[in-house]
């Protein structure tokens, strides 16, 4: 076991960003740890090996709060009274992000973007959100108060031509509150779409969509599940909370009944073409996944399940009522996981494997295997 530092990061040297809280310590020691915390929270099950992250470089998203002036933007993090703590060569970030970054302080400068102050509540520009796709493609989307800059912005888009950017957005939110996007989107360049290519299915993400923070661990999480799906053989799978389609297009087999079902209409846009192009047996359909129908014949033999960190709530119960035979759970917080698996005794874990998704965090993501007793 080794005893070095996991990551060198002159920001947390000099106490400016913390967010990695546990940055200073060795990386396998943090697996070692994560290991062991999340089998205390959870029911004894079989434990695979945990899968670990690179130790920087593997963020492929970047949310950037944009503070200070027009002409000295900073793009980072804010600080407790508001001002703003520049991190645009933090460690965690993607290549192709950290490389992005001039380009995108020279577009505030350029279209005249007020960086918007929380304690006065004043300005335009709140966030600059960047992602980074597998082939080194870019998505920009700013996050502003009201669509005034909107022509400005299009004017001075050309000092972004040297970025591999498939789609420039702008997301209005005008509400002075902890509210990251509003409701409105209002596409500024590009197709609007950037290809994520994960074990060779290219899922399409639209400014709103939902994807993994790291593109590697992500990869291996559908690898899991999948082979854990396929040991299964079923012949109909349903995928809750199913995003761009991520777990439901890995499980595609020709014989096998594949079903997806999401909240978010663009989400279910993008997984219908993707799996149009792929040619995959498998079906979407936008709606709440607490919903669905899980009783008789048309019961599916297996359900994955991918909610936010509040967890599935009532559908635990669904699911413990239910003919389903066995359930994949992937979960971004072991304490929901916990109050869930309590909630559907039937349904007994018999294996489990934590990802690394955020490095340098006590955050854990695990995947656990449920069947029916």
């Amino acid at each position: 076991m080794t005893t070095s530092v996991a990551l060198a990061c002159a920001y947390f040297d000099a106490w400016r960003c913390r967010s990695c809280s546990l940055l200073d310590v060795a990386y396998d020691l943090q697996l070692a740890e994560q290991q062991a915390g999340v089998e205390a929270a959870l029911p004894p099950m079989a434990w695979d090996v945990p899968h670990a992250s690179p130790v920087g470089g593997f963020r492929n998203k970047a949310k950037m709060a944009v503070a200070g002036t027009v002409d000295a933007p900073t793009l980072g993090i804010l600080a407790a009274d508001g001002s703003g703590i520049d991190l645009r060569a933090c460690p965690l970030h993607e290549q192709p992000i950290v490389d992005a970054m001039p380009a995108l302080e020279a577009l505030v400068r350029a279209a005249r973007l007020t960086p918007y102050d929380v304690p006065s509540r004043r300005g335009e520009l709140k966030h600059l959100i960047l992602t980074s796709s597998p082939d080194g493609e870019l998505a920009l989307r700013l996050v502003l108060r009201s669509s005034e800059s909107l022509p400005r912005i299009r004017k001075h888009l050309a000092v972004l031509d040297g970025l591999p950017l498939t789609s420039v957005s702008a997301n209005l939110q005008p509400e002075h509150k902890a509210v990251l996007e509003g409701d409105e989107e209002v596409l500024l360049a590009g197709s609007g779409v950037l290809r994520m290519r994960v074990n060779g299915i290219g899922l399409r993400l639209r400014p709103r969509s939902f994807f993994q923070t790291n593109t590697s661990v992500a990869a291996a999480l559908y690898r899991q599940a999948t082979a854990w799906i396929d040991d299964a053989d079923p012949a109909s799978v349903l995928d809750l909370y199913c995003g761009v389609g991520g777990f439901a297009l890995h499980a595609a087999r020709p014989g096998r009944r594949v079903a997806g079902v999401e909240v978010t209409a663009e989400a279910i846009d993008a997984a219908r073409e993707t799996a149009a192009e792929l040619g995959a047996d498998a079906v979407f359909a936008v709606g709440d996944a607490t919903g669905v129908d899980l009783e008789g014949a048309e019961a599916p033999e297996l359900v994955v399940v991918n909610p936010p960190r509040r967890g599935i709530g009532e559908l635990a119960a669904r699911l413990e009522r239910s003919a389903v035979r066995r359930v994949l759970y992937s979960s971004c917080n072991p304490a929901s996981l916990a109050r869930d698996l309590a909630t559907m005794p039937s349904l007994r874990p018999v294996r489990g494997r934590v990802f690394d998704m955020f490095p340098h965090t006590a955050h854990a993501e695990v995947l656990v295997e449920l069947e029916r007793a």
